[in-house]
């Protein structure tokens, strides 16, 4: 009798089982809740402010007998529970927010720019792309991935690229897998590199500016540490890319994406594909693409575009791609193919759009993260605050690293995790003897090198489902590269405290 093989659960049932637990700590964990205030910080010599928790004015939420108050989550939406409930979780966690950001501008983003490259596929001009850049690399296309890696790795640190990396995995992906390696490099090289390079940013706006600020030191301060950390950590993603690459080469049953790669793979393995003409319609369109990314990369580095705008910008290039796949007759296009591909480009990453709003129901169960309402997560976030004073400074430094890390499942949001933590671990690394600075590397590393495993990620979800790829398999490759980011950046930590890091 053949043994069954364990299978991972999907990415559904992963976020549901979180959902319960959360349900659960609603029945032991009592409410929090903070005061706010403002703090003002200069960044590029414009001054910038920003509203953040007070640490000392924790209190808990208490009843009329002066007993802390417990708020278990009901099965379905309460008046005093805000309306919302464990079994509306889907509906309640895909409406929170507005276009800029959370849940709602995450999903129209990730289901417009699948709708956009569901154009550019139609048109044939990446698979004829693919093949053309096979032929020029002829065998030496494993150098393709430290470039790659260092490029968006750049992208992480200078403008902290994240979402922007979504859309270039849909090219890399089938790239990589056409040269006989698997969605999981393409991944590796794209959109896990951009958070290796937020992570160790020396002037990243978005995240370690925000940290900075909120702990009062010098903004975009420490690059005398942070550089030397953002080569070794993106070298050691290249190694790591590198080794993987080549043993997927040799045998690509070992990639645990093999089965869903097995589309792609049979596309690539169509000798036809191999004598696609290159013409002139295609190499616009590969055009386009190219002049949209130098668009994005002015827009945000230079007008500050997001998301909304970001989306525009894609939006664009599938018309555009469009419309000179219709003249050329690409693929035989005519122009109701234009709509039909886009819809089924937004249907292909409808999944991973589900996903960003179940995970935030996750927050909407723990009562959300405003830091003046009466939350389970401002409990946590005290408590655990409370136990580190007592430890000695190498411990409380490390164990800020943890803790950002464990936070990070919880608020993904790189400047939102700062504004509710950053207020409480900076005047905590005065009391345990740590600099300022080394509790703003603990918040980078911990927040960002978990970015690429959390499944309450709507980006990582995005960029997931752009490669086909289930959360569950990815989380299984993923856990030994994040045994080694975790063993670097702790050495990282508690070497910053031992040499002053300030």
């Amino acid at each position: 009798m053949e043994k069954k093989k364990f299978q991972i659960p999907h990415t559904y049932v992963i976020i549901f089982g979180v959902i319960l637990f959360a349900a659960l700590l609603t029945v032991f964990v009592p409410l929090g809740k903070y005061e706010t205030t403002e703090v003002t910080y200069t960044v590029n010599g414009s001054e910038s402010t920003r509203t953040v928790i007070d640490p000392d004015s924790f209190q808990y939420v208490l009843d009329e007998n002066g007993n802390k108050v417990t708020r278990v989550a009901p099965l379905f939406g309460t008046e005093d529970f805000g309306g919302q409930g464990i079994l509306n979780y889907v509906f309640e966690g895909m409406t929170v927010g507005d276009k800029w950001g959370t849940a709602v501008g995450i999903i129209a983003f990730i289901l417009v720019v699948g709708g956009a490259f569901g154009i550019v596929l139609r048109t044939g001009a990446i698979d004829a792309g693919i093949m053309r850049i096979i032929t020029i690399l002829n065998g030496k296309e494993i150098l393709l991935i430290p470039i790659l890696t260092i490029l968006f790795s750049l992208g992480g640190a200078v403008f902290g690229m994240g979402e922007e990396a979504i859309p270039f995995v849909m090219i890399l992906v089938p790239m990589f897998i056409a040269m006989g390696y698997d969605a999981i490099v393409g991944i590796m090289c794209s959109y896990v590199a951009t958070q290796i390079g937020f992570g160790t940013s020396w002037q990243n706006p978005f995240g370690l500016a925000v940290a900075q600020g909120i702990a009062g030191v010098p903004v975009m301060s420490g690059a005398w540490f942070r550089i030397p950390l953002w080569i070794f950590f993106t070298g050691l993603t290249i190694v790591f890319t590198m080794r993987y690459a080549k043993k997927i080469k040799k045998n690509p049953r070992l990639s645990v994406a093999y089965e869903s790669d097995m589309a792609y793979r049979n596309e690539f393995s169509d000798d036809s594909k191999k004598e696609l003409p290159f013409t002139l319609g295609h190499k616009l369109v590969i055009v386009t693409i190219a002049l949209t990314i130098v668009w994005t990369i002015w827009g945000v580095v230079v007008k500050g575009y997001y998301i909304p705008e970001i989306a525009s910008q894609f939006f664009v290039m599938g018309l555009v791609s469009g419309i000179i796949g219709v003249v050329f007759k690409l693929n035989g296009m005519k122009v109701n193919d234009i709509a039909k591909s886009f819809d089924k480009g937004a249907a292909d990453l409808l999944g991973a759009a589900l996903c960003v709003g179940m995970a935030q129901g996750i927050i909407i169960i723990l009562g959300g993260t405003s830091a003046t309402d009466g939350t389970v997560l401002n409990t946590i976030l005290y408590s655990i605050s409370n136990a580190m004073k007592s430890l000695p400074p190498v411990l409380s430094a490390w164990f800020m690293y943890v803790f950002q890390s464990v936070f990070n499942f919880f608020v993904v949001s790189g400047s939102g995790q700062a504004a509710l933590t950053m207020p409480i671990m900076a005047p905590l690394s005065d009391l345990v003897g740590v600099q300022r600075q080394v509790a703003v590397l603990a918040y980078q590393l911990g927040d960002a090198f978990t970015n690429f495993i959390v499944p309450t990620s709507g980006c990582l979800l995005g960029a997931l489902a752009a490669a086909r790829l289930d959360w569950g398999n990815w989380a299984k490759f993923q856990i030994k590269f994040q045994g080694l980011l975790v063993l670097f950046a702790s050495i990282a930590v508690i070497l910053a405290v031992m040499i002053g890091f300030s």
